[in-house]
C-alpha cells in the first residue's frame, strides 16, 4: 500500500464531502439502474457511496481500516439508508469472490495505490463477466489557473513530489486507459471531465480549503518533516491561495480521466 497523502484533517473532508454522482461520478451515471450490486473502492466520507445507494440495490463501501470507514458508515446512518454494508479491503488484493459485483467503482484512488494495476486487475476480478469497473482521477500536471502565481506553482510541485515520495501517481488521470490495458481490460471507454473554479463563492471554497490544508494537513507535515518545506513556505503558499481566492478574475481547473471498462 502508497501513504495517503491528503490524510483525513478536517480541511481535507471539506473537499472530498461535497463529491456526489452529478459532480464526480457523471460519467457512470447512464450504467446505473435499480438491481446492480456496486463496490465502491475507497469510500472516503461516503458522499459518493450514499449516493450511489439511492440509485442501485446494493452498495459496499471499502477503506484501508476502520477510521476512515467509520466516515462513510456513519453518513449512511444518518441518511437512513440500509442497502449498504462495508468491508476494509486493500484493493491490491480484495476479500471477495470472483464475479461478486456488477459494477466496481473507485474515485480518486488509483492515483494513491502502489500497484494501480494490479487494484484494477482485482476490481476487475470481482466484477461479473460483461459488468463495469469505472475509475476516475485527477491529473496534478494538468492544473491551470489564472492569475499564474509563483506561490501555487511551488505548491503544485511540492504535492506532486509528496505524493510520490508516498508511492503514489498525482498524474494518474492520463494513465487510466493504459492501466486499464496493462491489466487485462479490451474494451475502455475512456473520457475526460473538469471541476472548474470561477465565482467568488467556489474560489472562497477551493481556496480557503487549499489555504488550510497546505497548512494543517498530513500533506503539510510530511513536507516539513521530510524537508521539502518550511512552515514559513506553507504559511506564504497558504496566503496566496486566499489572495487568489479573493481576485476577481481568479479561475482554476481540475481535469479529470475517466474509464468505463468492460470486465
Amino acid at each position: 500500500m502508497a501513504i495517503y497523502t491528503h490524510g483525513h484533517h478536517e480541511s481535507v473532508l471539506r473537499s472530498h464531502n461535497v463529491r456526489d454522482i452529478a459532480n464526480s461520478a457523471a460519467y457512470l451515471r447512464p450504467h446505473l439502474h435499480d438491481g446492480i450490486r456496486l463496490l465502491d473502492v475507497g469510500a472516503g466520507p461516503g458522499s459518493i457511496t450514499v449516493d450511489f445507494a439511492t440509485v442501485v440495490a446494493h452498495v459496499t463501501a471499502t477503506e484501508i481500516d476502520e477510521a476512515a470507514l467509520s466516515l462513510s458508515r456513519e453518513l449512511a446512518a444518518e441518511r437512513g439508508l440500509t442497502n449498504l454494508d462495508f468491508s476494509i479491503e486493500d484493493v491490491h488484493g480484495l476479500s471477495f469472490a470472483d464475479h461478486s459485483f456488477d459494477v466496481v467503482h473507485a474515485h480518486q484512488v488509483l492515483q494513491h495505490v502502489a500497484d494501480p494495476v494490479q487494484a484494477l486487475r482485482e476490481m476487475r476480478r470481482v466484477t461479473v463477466p460483461g459488468g463495469i469497473v469505472a475509475a476516475r482521477d485527477a491529473d496534478y500536471a494538468g492544473f491551470l489557473s489564472f492569475p499564474v502565481l509563483p506561490e501555487l506553482d511551488r505548491w503544485l510541485d511540492l504535492y506532486r513530489r509528496a505524493a510520490r515520495a508516498n508511492g503514489g501517481e498525482p498524474d494518474a488521470g492520463r494513465r487510466l486507459l493504459s492501466w486499464a490495458r496493462a491489466a487485462g481490460f479490451e474494451e475502455v471507454e475512456a473520457t475526460a471531465s473538469t471541476w472548474c473554479y470561477a465565482t467568488p463563492e467556489q474560489r472562497a471554497w477551493w481556496g480557503g480549503m487549499w489555504a488550510d490544508r497546505i497548512r494543517e494537513s498530513a500533506l503539510a507535515r510530511q513536507l516539513v518533516d521530510s524537508g521539502m518545506a518550511t512552515a514559513d513556505d506553507l504559511d506564504d503558499i497558504s496566503a496566496v491561495w486566499k489572495r487568489w481566492a479573493a481576485d476577481g478574475d481568479g479561475w482554476y481547473l481540475v481535469p479529470h480521466g475517466e474509464i468505463i471498462a468492460r470486465a
